[in-house]
Parts: structure tokens; sequence; C-alpha cells
């Protein structure tokens, strides 16, 4: 039997258990990326752990969510990180060098490799062969610490690609849109998609990792793409051809699932409000007025992507009602098309030319009017996450976005007067690091600032044998972090300090719920359905809750890394066994569950009663823990476990 991609990077990096879907594996870690918004607390923990230098080969701190300077909360924080990554052994990407996935790409990011990033977005790395995964901050601290990475192991989802996506007004960001439509935001939870097939080699290197990119959004673990001539073509162009190697899957290997996309099928897509798989054909939703157009974030930033939207856009003007603007990945791209000229062709049609940083994907500025429509070629398209809680986001490809600019309403360009120039790679890109500041050779003369608003990491205590409270909360489905703890620029500059940020939590979906639980003076649970805590990595959607009270939460189903964060934590994730039994809580019940240690003595088996002391009504709630997780429950988290073991 042949081996997928998957099993052979996976085999390269294995340091205990067996390669089988479901098995508790350990594997080494090459790199590991933090972003600002989510790295504070990250560094903090790696502190805390004690450890004076990272144990990775290559560690990297980007600046690129916390970027307006509000207050001097967001400079004291890249202060913070500058020093921090000096002292400790970190690569330093400067504020205005780049979003963290489009510049890891181009200076870092390796075939083979496999890489953690504090940034649900890690992925886009699998556009150059590496198994790149997002985590929360505290599992990318451990690691930097020197332990390995431990994950069950995936099932892996082989995508079949044929045909050519070479024409006009479709693009790499349709391939990922189909298969959200196909499988929705839950579809590849518990898999790694594998994209592979004669399709893959007529897309480059940037093309792919907008598609692994987005597959965040599919629940998957991450996504990846082979290795070959096209992503030795790129690295050329970067000036690191030497980190190429060809990886390919075996000819005769399996896959758990499969599906099969003919890349000459595609039309372009988009997905409507509020979820990324509510996706339909453009052409269904043409007429409808559009206010604002946004183009780039992590997904959609590259050089080819902005020297085509500057094609779309010359020798006209944006139309009269509407709002433009443009966000180049790196300083590398931003540099490249102004060389070109093309950010004349864009000022001159209208266009707002942002920093290169992640802007308005995170609600960080553009925030569109009241109810208004925003087409934007960005990743996410959660309630709120716009900053405007009644504005409907719809996510599609640049090229068509930036026609809808030009028009002034949803329409599909194909047969219109409109012509778009699919620009080739260029053979070799500008490459000027200037702004990539790397670790101090000696790191006692470094000292750590931290300004006044950088507070200690909370830790919980150890978890008890008996543990209620009151229903804090009852959620639906697909609550996503943002819900849950929003970014934008009132929040994001207390993401270093855990007692402000608190005070935020679920700001958005109940104004009610922080005053609530304080108010009750006690601890508290949260009731929730399916797919909770979809979307970004952000741990403090695990931290602040868990500061206020919480310390358990009982659902229908769980995104990945937000399930881990709760763990990571020491709040206990639990699903019911009958997801009928949701029925049986409101909010401000009474809840209890007992004999909890001997519960978790079967970890892979974790089975208890909930009882609701207000109603009489019980359920059973289940989870399978690995044997690490349940020793960080009983803890009180990652953090005093691994402090302990240190020991």
């Amino acid at each position: 039997m042949g081996k997928n991609l998957v099993q052979k990077i996976i085999a390269e990096h294995l340091i205990e258990g067996v390669q089988k879907a479901g098995e508790e594996i350990k594997v080494k870690i090459d790199q590991v990326l933090t972003q600002d918004a989510t790295g504070t607390m990250a560094w903090l923990q790696f502190e805390a752990i004690g450890v004076p230098r990272v144990k990775v080969e290559t560690a990297v701190s980007y600046v690129d969510h916390n970027m307006l300077q509000v207050t001097f909360r967001n400079a004291d924080d890249h202060r913070f990180l500058q020093t921090a990554a000096n002292k400790y052994g970190a690569y330093f990407s400067r504020p205005g060098n780049g979003i963290c996935h489009q510049v890891h790409l181009e200076r870092f990011a390796k075939p083979g490799a496999m890489q953690l990033g504090t940034d649900s977005h890690t992925p886009t790395a699998g556009g150059m062969g590496a198994i790149a995964i997002g985590v929360g901050g505290l599992d990318a601290a451990v690691v930097l610490a020197g332990s390995p990475y431990e994950m069950r192991f995936p099932k892996v989802l082989g995508v079949m690609l044929s045909g050519d996506l070479d024409r006009p007004w479709v693009a790499a960001m349709d391939v990922i849109l189909e298969m959200l439509r196909r499988r929705t935001v839950k579809g590849g939870t518990g898999f790694i998609v594998e994209y592979h097939g004669p399709g893959a080699k007529n897309l480059n290197v940037t093309e792919r990792a907008t598609i692994t990119n987005m597959g965040a959004e599919l629940g998957a673990t991450t996504s990846l793409f082979p290795s070959d001539e096209i992503t030795l073509e790129y690295l050329k162009a970067q000036g690191r051809e030497d980190v190429w190697r060809d990886l390919q899957p075996d000819p005769d290997a399996e896959y758990d699932e499969i599906e099969e996309i003919d890349l000459d099928e595609l039309e372009p897509l988009i997905a409507q409000p509020h979820q990324p798989d509510k996706v339909v054909k453009v052409k269904e939703l043409a007429g409808l007025p559009v206010d604002q157009v946004c183009v780039g974030s992590c997904t959609n930033s590259s050089y080819q992507v902005m020297m085509s939207v500057a094609s779309i856009l010359k020798g006209r003007t944006i139309h009269p009602r509407l709002s433009m603007t443009v966000s180049p990945g790196s300083k590398q791209v931003y540099t490249m098309i102004t060389e070109s000229g093309a950010i004349k062709d864009m000022i001159s049609a209208g266009a707002r030319i942002l920093e290169s940083a992640c802007g308005p994907c995170i609600g960080m500025g553009a925030a569109p009017g009241d109810e208004q429509v925003s087409v934007r070629s960005f990743n996410r398209n959660f309630f709120g996450r716009s900053g405007t809680k009644s504005a409907k986001v719809y996510l599609c490809n640049p090229f068509v976005a930036t026609a809808m600019a030009l028009k002034g309403e949803m329409f599909d360009p194909r047969g219109s007067d409109l012509t778009a120039e699919l620009v080739d790679m260029p053979g070799s890109m500008l490459i000027d690091d200037n702004m990539l500041v790397p670790p101090a050779d000696d790191p006692s003369k470094v000292e750590v600032v931290k300004g006044p608003n950088i507070q200690p990491v909370p830790v919980k205590e150890p978890m008890p044998d008996v543990i209620g409270g009151k229903i804090g909360l009852m959620t639906g489905d697909n609550i996503s972090t943002d819900d849950i703890m929003p970014a934008g620029s009132e929040v994001l500059q207390y993401r270093s300090n855990i007692p402000a940020i608190s005070e935020y939590v679920y700001s958005r979906f109940d104004e009610e719920f922080v005053g609530r639980v304080k108010g009750w003076g006690q601890h508290f649970a949260i009731i929730g359905a399916e797919n909770y805590g979809q979307g970004s990595s952000r741990e403090h959607a695990a931290i602040a809750p868990m500061y206020l009270g919480l310390r358990f939460v009982i659902v229908k189903s769980f995104a990945r890394i937000h399930r881990q964060n709760l763990i990571n934590w020491g709040v206990l994730p639990l699903r019911f066994e009958k997801a009928d039994d949701y029925d049986k809580f409101k909010l401000g019940d009474e809840v209890e569950i007992r004999d909890l240690h001997k519960a978790l003595e079967d970890g892979g088996n974790f089975r208890v009663t909930v009882r609701n002391l207000t109603n009489g009504e019980e359920a059973v709630a289940v989870e399978s823990f690995s044997g690490k997780d349940v020793a960080c429950l009983k803890y009180g988290g990652l953090l005093p476990y691994t402090k302990e073991m240190n020991k």
C-alpha cells in the first residue's frame, strides 16, 4: 500500500506512537510562528515555563494584528514581543513587514517541515508542502520550550484536482469555496486535507496557499499540496531554493476519504452571511447592491493577486456608492507593486491602500456602515467580525470582488466588457529582510520590556472532584471564538491583560454575560450546540472565561483548537451523549458533576452524569481525553503541568 504525503512527513517527525487514525502521537516540530494578538500570551507563557532559549529550529514572532496605535498598550506589546524574541531566540518581524502567513511563506516555510502557529490560518504554509497546524498559544509555548507536539493522528482526505483555472474571473479561492459548499464548516474536522492530481500542477504556490489557508474554515487540522517543480520555481524566486525537496504521494497512495474537483468546471462562487459555507454561485445574487469591497488578508494578498486587481482597476473608477480597500500581504509585495506602478492604478481608481496587516479581516478598521453589504476576498464572515453587527459580509475571489467594486452591485463578470489580466509570478522577487530582526547572539544583554498593561499569566487551581455552578450561557450552533472573545481595536489592546480583556467576553453575543456571571460570584458552566468554538485559534476565548469562573462546557460538538485550548486552561470540555439532552437545561439552572477524579482515570472513555439541581433532570456527558489531557485537567492546565514536569 502506497503512502500519502501526510504519512510520509509525519513519519519523518514521529517520536512516539503509530500512524493510525485516532491514535495519540508525539512529533518533532521544526518551526513555530506567533503573531501579536496571540503571541503576547504565548511569550509570557514561554517565560513562565522558565526555559532560557527556544528549542525549535526556527521561531518567528510577527506583528500584524494589533496594528492601530489607539493607546500606549499596542506599542508596549510590540516592544515586549521584540525584546522577548531577541532574548529567547526568535526572529522578530516588525510592524509593517506584513501578514505573518504571507511573510512566512516567502521567507521561512519549507517543504516537508512540521510547523505550529498561534493563528488558525497557519495552514497557509501547506501550499509549499509543509504540515502547518494552528494551535493555541500555550501549545506553542510548550513546544518552544522543547516538548514534542502531541496530537491524534488524523484521517486524511484526499482531494484529486484535475483541469485548470487558466481563464478570467475564476480563481483559487473558488476551489476552497467549492469544498466548503460540499462539506460545510464541520466537514474537515479530524482530517488533514491533501490536494493532489494533475490539476494541482496547474496552480502556483500562492494559489495553493490560498486554498490551504481557507481550509481552516472546514475545521480541518491542516491542508497541504505536494512539493514539486512549481514549488522550486517559487523558492528560486525567493532566493531559497536550497530548502526545496521533491515531495509527492505514492502513485498508489490511499486516503480515508476522497473528493474530486475538476477545475475546468468551476465558476465564480460566493459565501453569504454569516458562515463561510453558505456558498452559492455569484450569478445567483446578481443585482444586489454593494456598499464596500475589501481585497487582501492572508488569503488573497500575494503579488499575483495585487497585480491582477490593479489590472482590472487600471483606467477605471470604482462605483461612487461604495468604498474599496486593498491590503497588500507583505512589505515585499507592497514594494514590488509600488515600483511597478500598480499602486498608482489602484489609487487612481479610488481604492484606499491600507498597510500590510490583517486590518479589516479581524475588524481592525474599515467597519462597514449600518446594514451595509461588504464583499471581501477574506476567509471569514462571522456575525459581527467586521466590527458592525448589522453588516452583511460576503466572501468571493479578489477578481470578482474588484469587478463588483466597479459595477456597484453583485454580478458575474464573465462575458462582461471588463477584462482581468492574470499576472504571472515573476522569476525573482525583491528580497529585503531589513524588517526581520534576528535574535541576539548574547541574550544576557537583553532586557525583556513589559509595559504597565502587561499582566502575569493567570493560573487555575487543580481540578476538584466535584464541580458545579449556574449555567451562564446557552448557545446555538457554530459559535465562533469571535463570538466568545471579539477582536477589533478596542479589545486587541488588552491581549496581554486577562483581567481587562475578560470584561469583553461574549460582549457581541450577549451584552449581559459578564455582569451576570460576575454578579453570581461563583463558578459557572456553558451549554452549547454544534461546532462550538470554530474560527480563530485565540486562546483568550478559553483563558478569559476561565478567569471569570468557567469550569466546564457541554456541547453537541467542538471545533478542534478551542476544545484543546479549554483543556490547556483547565476547563473541562464535554459532549452530550444524546444531543437532545441539550433541552434539559436553561440559562441560570444550577448544575453539578461529581466523581470527576474517578472518571478521569479512564480518560479515553470519560463518562459522567450531569445533574440539573434546579429541575431534577440528568444527562450523560462523554469525551475522549489523552493521557496528557487528563494530566492537564488534574493540574489545572497545561502551564502548571509543564512546570511540574520540568522539575
